[in-house]
């Protein structure tokens, strides 16, 4: 029995649809798996349904892309046993998702005008059947094209590069407006949702724990492939400092991820499952903080 509390799909920025994912699943014995496309809940209940018929059972989750403006960095907030469609998620997220496309188109745009031969048609194609185009579908069509062999390689950071410490912003960079990570909490909590602080230690987040736990926060991304173990050996301290479920996963996004994966290999237990229902029950049955 393994589990994996981190898992998307072609809806957003991976590389296989979610039969596919599934059938992944199967042969790595993997009975709980959560699907945490970001920013939308997309196709979650027909999920729930294909995986039961496999013997998989299927979370419906989310990650929402947030932002953490007194630090300026990005937070990813991950919820689980969400109600999909709800309205408090929608509200936010349906924005960031069309600004998000609107922000790919442009930067295939400047890509073309640099002199890429790359087409918006054909990055359009990557993306087909979710709900928009991500770097990673463009960095897909810059590979078939001789540009690159990876995705997240030199030319992606050359590319999509800030330009900080006086360096100019890459050709491609085009800055997104996501979302205050307080306001990502309380949608997951309003749509009976269990808020979970993702991968941590990626974009430097753990000093933002006390405050985003004080909100609502419920529990803290210990083990995932980008953390070593200084990472989750903080992560558990805050962890039991704020009494915080702790759960894992492999953020698997097939050809799509930023480091080779095999699904459950970030295995939290059946533990954090039991856990996790144990704190929807109590959102449930208060109000949001």
């Amino acid at each position: 029995m393994k589990v994996d509390l981190h898992c998307h799909t072609n809806i957003s920025d991976c590389s296989l649809s979610f039969e596919a994912v599934l059938e992944l699943a199967v042969e790595a014995d993997v009975t709980h798996l959560a699907i945490t496309n970001h920013d939308t809940t997309l196709g979650l209940t027909e999920m729930i349904d294909k995986g039961r018929t496999q013997g998989v059972e299927i979370i419906p989750g989310i990650e929402i892309s947030a932002y953490d403006f007194l630090r300026k960095r990005r937070v990813h907030v991950l919820g689980y046993y969400i109600e999909p469609g709800h309205a408090a998620i929608e509200r936010i997220c349906a924005p960031l998702i069309e600004r998000r496309h609107q922000a790919s188109a442009q930067m295939v745009k400047s890509l073309i005008e640099a002199g890429y031969t790359i087409t918006w048609e054909q990055v359009m194609d990557y993306a087909k059947g979710g709900t928009g185009v991500y770097k990673q579908h463009i960095m897909h069509a810059l590979i078939d094209h001789g540009y690159t062999t990876t995705i997240y390689g030199d030319l992606y950071k050359t590319l999509f590069s800030r330009g900080q410490n006086g360096e100019k912003p890459g050709v491609a960079y085009i800055p997104l407006e996501y979302v205050e990570a307080k306001a990502a909490i309380q949608a997951i909590r309003l749509a009976g949702g269990v808020p979970v602080l993702a991968h941590p230690g990626q974009y430097g987040n753990f000093e933002a724990v006390p405050e985003l736990a004080e909100f609502g926060l419920e529990g803290i991304e210990v083990w995932h492939p980008l953390h070593d173990t200084a990472d989750e050996e903080r992560a558990k301290r805050l962890a039991d400092e704020y009494d915080l479920v702790m759960t894992g996963g492999t953020d698997f996004h097939g050809f799509y991820g930023e480091k080779a994966v095999t699904l459950g290999e970030k295995n939290p237990g059946i533990s954090a499952i039991h856990a996790l229902q144990a704190r929807k029950e109590t959102i449930q049955t208060t109000s949001p903080p």
